[in-house]
């Protein structure tokens, strides 16, 4: 990797954070980034150092899966500012509400053991909370169930820096009054998550962090992975940070014990979740009908769609690409992963502090991933179109450039009319072609040709072999 090129460069000079990243980007092996060329990285490296001029984020910790590998991991930044502790790969951090789709998986885990369905209603386990014989375990992860969240804050409430219990929080945001009927409508819930999680341990007969530990991520061999409710959190890790208003980053407090539990209480590498989502996409822990139940979209009964699957957002990007997706916020930490399982790639950003940074880097890099490679036959492509329309401006058109049936198609009266009707538009001042696709085996290119007497649309189509089959000329 070439470290020089962002050492070198002028608008990098003096940030701390470059300094560190400069010095941690030879910890990893060179085999963890091997799919990604070195330019890739490079512009990775590039993203994040500049995403940490925001001083409300200390530290960044990214992993990158591509062709369901693990392609690239790398932390930049201070894990800890007080003593100057720098990040690597190898520190955990906390995950928050990405816990949720874990937790989704342990429930499917269950249902495919027999154990409980997705349809049972809750009152099965949970009797006792409000309207237990009308919501069921599916409404409980899907967000439509009505519980009234008891997180929905962006910050830490002084209450819920004491510890807490599971039994405390289902007893008192369980039995509220529903914020609709069931099924009705969508919205977040970390209480449904709450009963969720202690639905799993009725139903497993163990503790919810043990099932997760045993059924999920040793045999993923994410060894990094703890329940920050029953592992304690020392100083060897990040220190979550926090800012007031444009202040200087403060240490955050933690959440009291189990206030987090299932709705967010795991952490771990960026690698480790990336492992995770290799898995999920590969159906290694789930069966191919969980996982289609996990990443399916859940209706509400009027039949609106939700963008939610089972602890995780399904939805379609503007350029029509599935993404699984979710992000995660617990005192003093973000984190948003991001899946697109039709391309077996997925990108983890992980953070010790709020704001955007986490969605900031993770669209810039999904944009630099997914961006449009060179089309090679582009410029000749735009040269015949330019050449085939000053030809029958003149009334000679080259058929040498043509299919045999576009030339079948400009006979001579066809030539004659477009010599009549191109030949008074004047010089060609340029050419800009706007979109391509492909369909029936030929490339579709439109271009935009700008002359002395006005701009004309041209839709062409091309042969395998270069050759025009179509073109044909509009107004503007």
């Amino acid at each position: 990797m070439d470290l020089m090129l962002l050492a070198n460069d002028p608008s990098m000079k003096n940030n701390a954070f470059t300094h560190c990243f400069l010095a941690l980007a030879v910890t990893l092996p060179m085999a963890a980034y091997a799919q990604l060329a070195p330019e890739t990285t490079r512009a990775i490296d590039a993203i994040v150092v500049k995403a940490l001029e925001d001083k409300s984020v200390p530290s960044v910790s990214i992993a990158i899966v591509k062709g369901g590998k693990l392609a690239y991991a790398q932390a930049y930044g201070m894990a800890r500012i007080d003593r100057e502790l720098k990040a690597t790969p190898q520190m955990r951090y906390k995950i928050g509400s990405n816990t949720k789709q874990f937790v989704a998986a342990a429930m499917l885990l269950l249902v495919e053991e027999g154990k409980l369905s997705l349809d049972d209603k809750i009152a099965r386990f949970l009797p006792d909370l409000t309207k237990a014989n009308e919501i069921t375990v599916r409404q409980l992860l899907a967000h439509t169930a009505g519980y009234l969240d008891y997180y929905p804050l962006d910050y830490l409430a002084p209450f819920m820096e004491k510890a807490t219990t599971v039994d405390a929080i289902l007893a008192n945001w369980g039995k509220r009054p529903l914020s609709f009927e069931p099924g009705s409508k969508w919205e977040y819930s970390n209480t449904g998550y709450a009963i969720a999680g202690r639905i799993i341990e009725m139903a497993s007969g163990m503790p919810l962090d043990v099932f997760i530990r045993r059924r999920i991520t040793e045999k993923l061999d994410m060894l990094s992975a703890v329940d920050t409710s029953v592992t304690r959190w020392d100083d060897s890790e990040p220190q979550g940070y926090e800012v007031a208003a444009f202040g200087p980053l403060r240490p955050a407090r933690a959440e009291g014990k189990n206030w987090v539990w299932a709705a967010g209480n795991l952490a771990m590498t960026a690698s480790d979740l990336a492992r995770w989502d290799i898995a999920l996409m590969h159906d290694a822990i789930l069966t191919r009908t969980s996982r289609k139940a996990l990443s399916t979209e859940n209706l509400l009964t009027g039949g609106t769609g939700t963008n939610y699957g089972l602890g995780l957002f399904v939805r379609m990007t503007p350029e029509g690409r599935l993404r699984w997706d979710h992000g995660g916020e617990v005192s003093g930490f973000r984190s948003q992963n991001t899946i697109f399982p039709n391309d077996d790639m997925a990108i983890v950003v992980l953070t010790n502090g709020g704001g955007g940074t986490s969605d900031k880097v993770t669209g810039e890099i999904e944009a630099l991933l997914f961006a449009p490679t060179a089309d090679p036959t582009a410029t000749l492509a735009l040269n015949k179109v330019r050449a085939l329309f000053v030809q029958l401006q003149a009334g000679q058109p080259d058929r040498s450039m043509m299919s045999e049936g576009l030339s079948g198609h400009f006979s001579d009266q066809v030539v004659a009319d477009f010599t009549a009707s191109l030949e008074p538009m004047g010089e060609v001042e340029s050419i800009v072609e706007t979109r391509t696709n492909r369909r029936g085996g030929l490339v579709y290119r439109f271009f935009r040709i700008k002359t002395a007497g006005g701009t004309l649309r041209v839709p062409t189509y091309f042969t395998p072999d270069g050759k025009l089959d179509q073109f044909i000329v509009y107004p503007r």
